[in-house]
């Protein structure tokens, strides 16, 4: 794998994972239990988000260093 992708992939799993534990911080002072569904369904709708959120900005920074050029 090349740096771009890692780059991509961590930020994806680091972003969702942080989401994910935020809001399962939420729901436990809401008074519920851990539901590790939920959990995971955070991680990886959030998780993909980020990952998607990263393409954009990588290909933005790439055209623009190209333009400066």
């Amino acid at each position: 794998m090349n740096k771009k992708t890692k780059t991509i992939i961590m930020g994806g799993l680091i972003g969702g994972i942080a989401y994910a534990f935020i809001m399962a911080g939420f729901d436990y002072s809401d008074g519920q239990d851990f539901r590790i569904w939920r959990f995971l369904l955070n991680a990886i709708i959030f998780g993909t988000f980020m990952a998607i959120m990263n393409i954009y900005n990588i290909k933005k920074q790439t055209e623009e260093n190209k333009n400066n050029e």
